[in-house]
């Protein structure tokens, strides 16, 4: 098994990190900087940071921010929030951002990730689907920070985005997100099975356990969360310590263990 990652979500608005539940009521939890540079100071393995605000019509990407932002970061840095061009990736990846997230944009123009494929390789294409249950029990995804549905089955996405370059999957359960209930382990599972690229869990991570189960039975390769890390005294430390005594390869400090790899 590859080792596992464990990844802090930041979602920020107006230069406020914001969280909410449901992907709604989203209300401000602090800055942005001041948060990046705690997180690489405990030297996690990578960081998620969403502009929610930049898909909406007239607002554009805020590269100058995102360079200075990068600055303080000297871990993995994904950037994600208003990608609608190839050109915006490309400056992104100037700007400092290691990977890019691709939500909204693989739906509207589906050409897009294999353009960034060709162009920067897959290993930077991070594809997000956010998803909910429907009436039926089905898997659904939506867009559009999780405000419009696409008609499209979980699954079928997922395997899509493998085959157009994605380099990997993030997963959200729109519906769990922000309750700290746990990840919707069956989604998860079953989104991993079916591809063959790494599958980052999200949404309603609330316990170090909660991580474990999203590893041990879900299969993920990486775990992401907000509001576990934004609201309780768990932390990323904590939750690979959890992970690794429970049998699961983790990345730890130089100082710490002597093996980074």
């Amino acid at each position: 098994m590859l080792k596992v990652r464990v990844i802090p979500t930041l979602l920020w608005k107006q230069f406020g990190l914001v969280k909410g539940i449901g992907f709604d009521s989203w209300r401000r939890v602090g800055s942005v900087l001041p948060a990046i540079r705690v997180y690489a100071a405990r030297e996690v393995d990578e960081l998620i940071l969403v502009d929610i605000a930049a898909h909406q019509p007239g607002n554009e990407l805020d590269f100058d921010s995102i360079e200075d932002l990068s600055q303080d970061c000297h871990i993995p840095l994904t950037i994600g929030g208003g990608v609608r061009h190839l050109d915006q990736v490309s400056a992104l990846l100037r700007a400092g951002a290691d990977k890019i997230s691709i939500n909204t944009a693989a739906y509207d123009c589906p050409q897009l990730i294999p353009q960034i494929a060709r162009r920067h390789g897959v290993q930077c294409i991070v594809a997000s689907v956010d998803v909910r249950v429907d009436d039926r029990g089905n898997w659904k995804c939506f867009s559009h920070a999780g405000t419009r549905p696409t008609g499209l089955y979980a699954v079928k996405w997922a395997r899509q985005l493998e085959a157009m370059g994605a380099g990997e999957i993030l997963i959200t359960s729109i519906d769990r997100d922000g309750t700290m209930a746990g990840y919707d382990l069956g989604l998860i599972e079953t989104i991993a099975s079916a591809v063959n690229i790494p599958v980052i869990a999200s949404g309603g991570a609330g316990s170090y356990q909660h991580m474990v189960d999203a590893v041990m039975q879900g299969g993920a390769a990486a775990v992401a969360a907000a509001s576990m890390f934004h609201f309780t005294e768990q932390t990323p430390a904590g939750a690979k310590r959890a992970l690794a005594d429970a049998g699961v390869p983790v990345r730890w400090p130089l100082d710490v263990f002597g093996d980074t790899s």
